[in-house]
């Protein structure tokens, strides 16, 4: 039994792998800038979040994922849906909205992302939405704002993901490549081949990792739904 967390990466505040486990090791100056940043206090509460409901172990993709390690960095991106789907809850930190859920596009208050919050427009939390069973939204502050299956409804509006999808996950249901693809087309990521990597889990694909090729990830992607599927709708992306 584990929680799991789903968030927007900040640049230049997330606490890596090699921080955490060194930071007992830095001298105070430099321990206190890696507790200062709000990657840290993340990471801080939600630890808390999780041993308020019991949980005894979570994992957090920016530390708990060694990236020096190419081959544990290739195992742990090609693993990521099921440990999605697998963890007992899903946080997921919206570190842009203030209060309550937003219920109607604001493109004042979010007027990078569509009018909704950031966490909805990159491209990992798509299977970061799809794959948990259970999710609980947090805002800023880290107050409770709603849960997947209640927010179903709001969440097809945002992502057009249908609410039995949301609800029951991918599995048995009879959804074309080209569907499935839709739900991402508006979705960024920061390296162009993770466009592709972030999609693995959701075509039940594998795939080793090699960034440098850019756009050839995506049709090395192609490659591996087409090998597994006769849906010729790929041929639309």
């Amino acid at each position: 039994r584990y929680a799991i967390l789903s968030h927007r990466w900040e640049d230049d505040a997330e606490v890596t792998y090699e921080e955490m486990i060194g930071l007992m090791k830095m001298e105070g100056r430099k321990r206190d800038e890696v507790r200062d940043r709000s990657g840290y206090q993340k990471i801080i509460k939600t630890c808390k979040q999780a041993m308020k409901d019991g949980y005894e172990w979570l994992w957090i993709d920016t530390c708990c994922i060694d990236k020096r390690s190419s081959a544990e960095l290739s195992e742990a991106i090609n693993s990521m849906y099921r440990w999605y789907q697998d963890a007992q809850v899903c946080y997921a930190y919206l570190n842009d909205v203030e209060s309550t859920f937003p219920t109607e596009e604001n493109d004042e208050t979010y007027d990078k992302s569509y009018g909704w919050p950031e966490w909805f427009m990159r491209g990992w939390t798509l299977q970061e939405l799809v794959a948990p069973s259970q999710i609980e939204f947090f805002n800023r502050n880290w107050a409770p704002i709603g849960n997947k299956q209640h927010l179903a409804p709001l969440l097809k509006d945002i992502t057009g993901i249908p609410c039995d999808v949301l609800r029951d996950g991918l599995a048995g249901k009879r959804l074309s490549v080209a569907q499935i693809m839709s739900w991402a087309a508006r979705r960024q990521t920061t390296r162009v081949e993770d466009q592709a990597y972030s999609l693995m889990g959701l075509f039940g694909v594998n795939m080793p990792m090699v960034y440098g090729e850019g756009k050839k990830a995506f049709q090395r992607l192609q490659l591996k739904i087409i090998r597994r599927s006769s849906d010729h709708s790929i041929f639309a992306w």
